[in-house]
């Protein structure tokens, strides 16, 4: 195998256990490349006994102290960016490395002790009142596959700086970027406990909702397990934020910039090879876009398999994917790309799970576009008389991520970004990911929980408030010969 078996890290050593083991496989290839185990509540137990352990001495220290250790972090992430990056391709097959992001979110949880300072007021003589942020305790993250780097790093520098120990659970589908993190923060100093690594599948997901040692919840993923996980930690009195998935609709007008609005786009659908929940997924088009359309599919047909456009994560991913292609074909949809047979060119190994880029044009009244995520580099195209219209379509959707504008006027962009069901909007932007330290999340069933995952909205998340109100009894003044 290409990559060390992927093992529990608890306390701060890699811990083996004898349960069973999956394969992972490499997208790239379909070659085995790494092992995970299927653990359940017991190893999870041995990872909050240490978390728990660990906490009162690391929640305190002072945030600036914590900090130190992400300072430290932050350099050896910028010393093996392709390493990482390297691991990232053979294990998710992204053709572009997402530590940068990374290294942008440890940078803003540096920043944290400057942020968190609190708040302190003299309410009436002799009176008063200040606030502090207090971690929470022990936590946990549940990791999605698609970006195995920098998902963990939402929450993981956060909670570092934050003071709380922090356990995290990574897709089985790519375990060892998870691995690297630990290996780099214990580098970095960071105290034995204050991370903790479990491995496992749903058996696992469900016992970090169950156990009652751990007081809030992280979930990126499906919709459908969103709401499960949502539904079963907050019955078990947990805080949660699950994030699930989305179909984020694209609104052109006429007047759009041609050569802006295709580049865009095609970026915007096909990059990660469509595995992302900001990913463009569908077009509404606002009468005549004709020329604008005909250039995305110029564009699009620059994207290759293998060349500038990475793997599904699995064989079963993709399969779904063509599934839904032949469907809508069948029910009378235009195929104006078809990625369903693309060769594999490059340095792409044909036995990859790879599929070309696809557009998809809903042409005619009746012929309905299906709600469901696609999930990947499949691009469909509707077509409305107004905007009004347009709005209707877009509110209809059940999720609520991301929407866009493609225009010039800006007295349309602005109607749009009022009107739009979603939590991140964009004029004439494909993929709205907000930047640090504004927050990431959206709305609708793309988001079950109060708040946001980074930025601001995490430091609230991970933290409770305290209020403290001070009263002294005035004291007489005196000087030195009193």
């Amino acid at each position: 195998m290409k990559h060390v078996e992927a093992d529990n890290f608890i306390n701060g050593k890699f811990i083996r256990t004898e349960r069973p083991r999956l394969n992972v496989y490499s997208p790239l290839d379909g070659m085995v490349i790494s092992t995970v185990p299927l653990c359940g509540y017991n190893e999870l137990e041995e990872a909050v006994i240490a978390a728990k352990n660990a906490f009162p001495k690391w929640s305190g220290l002072t945030s600036k102290k914590r900090s130190e250790v992400l300072y430290r972090y932050h350099s050896i992430l910028l010393h093996h960016i392709s390493e990482i990056a390297a691991i990232i391709h053979d294990e998710n097959g992204k053709a572009i490395a997402e530590v940068e992001k990374s290294i942008e979110l440890t940078e803003f949880a540096c920043s944290i002790p400057q942020i968190t300072a609190g708040e302190i007021l003299k309410v009436s003589e002799g009176v008063v009142c200040q606030t502090e942020y207090t971690p929470l305790g022990v936590v946990a993250s549940i990791c999605p596959f698609n970006f195995p780097h920098m998902v963990p790093h939402w929450t993981i520098p956060t909670n570092i700086a934050l003071g709380n120990c922090i356990i995290l659970k990574p897709s089985e589908q790519v375990p060892v970027t998870a691995l690297k993190i630990a290996e780099m923060l214990k580098e970095a100093g960071l105290p034995d406990g204050v991370l903790n690594i479990v491995h496992g599948d749903k058996t696992m997901v469900e016992a970090i909702c169950d156990h009652p040692g751990i007081k809030a919840v992280s979930f990126v993923g499906s919709t459908e397990i969103a709401k499960v996980v949502y539904r079963r930690s907050t019955t078990n009195l947990k805080r949660c934020l699950a994030l699930g998935g989305a179909k984020n609709h694209l609104i052109v007008f006429p007047d759009a910039d041609p050569e802006m609005t295709a580049t865009d786009i095609t970026a915007s659908f096909s990059g990660t090879s469509g595995q992302r929940c900001m990913a463009a997924s569908v077009m509404i088009a606002i009468g005549n876009v004709d020329h604008i359309i005909e250039k995305l599919c110029n564009e699009t047909r620059k994207v290759k398999p293998g060349l500038n456009l990475g793997p599904i994560i699995s064989q079963t991913s993709k399969e779904k994917i063509i599934k839904y292609i032949d469907r809508v074909e069948k029910s009378g949809a235009k195929i104006l790309i078809d990625g369903r047979n693309a060769p594999v060119e490059g340095e792409g190994d044909k036995n990859g799970y790879y599929i070309g880029p696809t557009i998809i044009e809903y042409s005619y009244p009746g012929n309905q576009m299906p709600q469901e995520e696609v999930f990947g580099p499949v691009f469909e195209i509707v077509h409305v008389k107004s905007l009004d219209e347009a709005i209707a379509l877009e509110n209809n959707s059940p999720y609520g991520n991301a929407a866009s504008a493609f225009t010039q006027n800006g007295g349309l962009a602005d109607e749009v970004a009022a009107k739009a069901s979603a939590g991140m909007i964009g004029i004439n932007i494909g993929v709205p990911v907000p930047r640090e330290p504004f927050s990431f999340g959206g709305w609708n069933d793309s988001k079950f929980g109060t708040g946001d995952l980074t930025g601001k909205g995490g430091i609230e998340f991970w933290t409770q408030l305290k209020k403290i109100t001070k009263k002294w009894k005035k004291q007489e003044r005196t000087d030195w010969m009193s």
